[in-house]
């Protein structure tokens, strides 16, 4: 039998349920493994050990009474730092947010709640959910569990580290350019990134408490976990309105009909535009591509005709800075225009996140209505494909560094944003469903994702998929010694 710590939550709850094991047992195992591990991680920052203890006893005393809370009875799970959790600590890394405590929780902790999960603790992230690594100014950094000299990614680095170090089987972390994909990527786990608006963001930093809403597009809550089967009840738990944030809207989440391997129809690609993956990914994915044809799948490597990937990054960074930076004074604009600025990268996304911090509101939908026919230019190509697989960033998890910094990639400097953002920030532009699951390993033996897209609102057709190739891809593996 797998060991506590690495079974799924879906096999944890159905244990739980059937008195096969108790929460508390449950709750122990994953506490025992925190207190083993984490001082090394520092993937976990704030812990919520005596109120979980005090729940998962009550979650036992519930079931002998033949009472059920709900899919995930007494299970334990990770929330990252970016969502308020009522009477727990909350600060997104952020000094002025140090000693901050909620008294309502975020949507997505609330649902997580209402689902029976009991919250360890909060996980690890950079300041304000603004970086590919999780270095926060209150905590301290997060190591990656396959080499601790390595960046978990972010912005939930923490979470994806505590997935993989099995210190938590499921964790809610939110994605505005890469950050539930990265960090599953570089951690060797499984993450959703949904389409745009499906799940509520009420209750997520950034937007400081109180402050207007200025984030209207792109960034999305998504859970991590260890297997596809996870996502899947995640996903249909967190999704739907919630009467607080008013563009999520009421969409059914019906199981995808299966059907078998053969008859799939799978693009792939190793490159967007000028970027290019690193050679081992490379060699990932061409493998993949030709188990996939040798399993009977209609298989093309194949990119959207006519898909401007410049323009898409720029419009992206545009869009990210404008929103984003609605919500901060003058001198905070100044100050993250300044970080952007002093960082040695050509991308576009990173012109497009300067020029956005300073967006007037002409330029602003300007910028929306290029993206409503990049958006349409995508639907039109994947509307031919059960989903199209491409890599997450240029290469594996990278060294520790400062922001902008330029990583070694195959023997060469690559400036940190064409890096580890080229990928990703695509699918948050374009507000496509986008899956990540693991791949491969790289010669140093660290893992290499894959992102799975889909057609906006077809999650759980992009699910059924995903679990598909996972066939072909292989289990989650944990990390060595952990």
């Amino acid at each position: 039998m797998t060991k506590l710590i690495y079974q799924s939550a879906t096999e944890l709850a159905k244990s739980i349920r059937e008195k096969k094991v108790s929460s508390i047992e449950v709750l122990e195992a994953f506490l025992a493994q925190i207190a083993k591990h984490n001082p090394e991680l520092n993937a976990i920052i704030t812990f919520n050990e005596e109120n979980a203890r005090k729940r998962a006893i009550e979650a036992d005393e519930a079931l002998a009474k033949g009472e059920s809370w709900g899919p995930l009875h007494g299970v334990p799970i990770t929330i990252k730092d970016v969502y308020e959790t009522a009477g727990l600590r909350t600060t997104s890394s952020f000094k002025p947010l140090e000693n901050y405590i909620p008294e309502k929780d975020a949507t997505v902790v609330t649902r997580m709640k209402q689902a029976g999960a009991i919250i360890i603790g909060k996980t690890n992230m950079p300041m304000l959910a603004l970086d590919i690594q999780s270095d926060s100014p209150l905590f301290g950094r997060t190591n990656n569990p396959w080499d601790i000299t390595r960046t978990p990614g972010g912005s939930t680095g923490g979470g994806a580290a505590s997935i993989a170090a099995g210190f938590s089987p499921l964790e809610i972390g939110s994605d505005i350019g890469g950050s539930v994909r990265i960090p599953a990527h570089f951690c060797g786990i499984y993450s959703i990134k949904p389409t745009d608006h499906l799940i509520s963001l009420a209750g997520h930093i950034p937007e400081p408490p109180g402050a207007p809403q200025g984030v209207r597009h792109m960034g999305m809550p998504g859970p991590l976990a260890r297997s596809i089967e996870d996502l899947r009840l995640a996903l249909t738990l967190l999704a739907g309105p919630d009467g607080r944030r008013w563009e999520a809207p009421p969409i059914p989440l019906t199981p995808a009909k299966d059907k078998p391997l053969k008859e799939y129809r799978i693009a792939w690609t190793d490159r967007f535009g000028s970027v290019r993956a690193a050679q081992d990914t490379q060699a990932a994915l061409k493998k993949l591509a030709e188990e996939l044809k040798d399993a009977g799948c209609h298989v093309e490597k194949v990119s959207p005709p006519d898909f401007d990937f410049e323009l898409a990054w720029q419009v992206y960074g545009e869009i990210a800075g404008a929103e984003v930076g609605s919500g901060m004074d003058a001198i905070a604009r100044l100050l993250t225009r300044l970080q952007f600025f002093m960082t040695k990268d050509p991308t576009p996304i990173k012109k497009g996140y300067l020029n956005g911090l300073r967006l007037k509101m002409t330029r602003y939908v300007k910028a929306l209505t290029q993206r409503d026919k990049l958006i349409a230019q995508l639907e039109n190509f994947l509307s031919q494909w059960d989903a199209w697989l491409c890599p997450v960033t240029v290469g594996s998890a990278f060294r520790h560094c400062k922001m902008g910094e330029p990583v070694i990639i195959d023997k060469q400097k690559t400036p940190y944003f064409t890096a580890n953002m080229s990928f990703t920030s695509i699918f948050n532009m374009t507000g496509n469903p986008v899956v990540v699951l693991p791949m491969s390993q790289s010669k140093e033996g660290l893992p290499i994702g894959v992102q799975v897209v889909g057609q906006r609102w077809d999650d759980m057709a992009l699910l059924a998929t995903a679990e598909k190739l996972s066939e072909i891809t292989g289990d989650f593996q944990a990390p060595p010694n952990f």
